[in-house]
């Protein structure tokens, strides 16, 4: 497992890439932040459906997926400062223990949320896997940090 993650440093870049997602998002959704600028779309279907189209857009929002997105995965995907065997173990569990609540909140918005809603929880999904991730593996290191205080 090791072998396939990012080194250390890359998690401070992740941090800041979701600092900057966030503080974009409480711009966006709070004071209405708009950003114009030409984007390139394979497929669009707003106001007109056009394909392989160019046209000016508001990209606040993209930018603000992109920001938090790449920083979550930078996050995700880095080494912790010190790398051990059980780290590896806790990775798994809290990889499998993500994956089942990223199911059931999916499950649950399913079944009790429709219309705009569900696009929100479908938005949110884009980066909710990597937050349950990142929840339950540092829940996990502090735990068995506390254990081994106790011990």
């Amino acid at each position: 497992m090791k072998d396939s993650l990012l080194s250390y440093p890359w998690k401070f870049a992740g941090i800041f890439l979701c600092l900057c997602g966030i503080v974009l998002a409480v711009f966006y959704l709070w004071f209405d932040f708009r950003f114009t600028l030409p984007v390139f779309a394979v497929y669009s279907s707003f106001f007109e459906t056009k394909m392989f189209a160019t046209f000016r857009t508001n990209f606040a929002d993209e930018l603000t997926l992109l920001l938090l997105i790449s920083g979550m995965s930078l996050i995700v995907f880095s080494k912790e400062k010190n790398e051990t065997e059980n780290i590896d173990a806790l990775r798994l569990k809290a990889l499998t223990i993500a994956v089942i609540a990223n199911n059931i909140l999916l499950l649950f918005s399913v079944l009790f949320i429709y219309g705009t809603g569900f696009l929100s929880v479908l938005v949110f999904n884009l980066i909710s896997f990597s937050i349950f991730y990142l929840l339950f593996f540092y829940m996990f290191q502090w735990n068995e940090a506390k254990r081994k205080i106790v011990e």
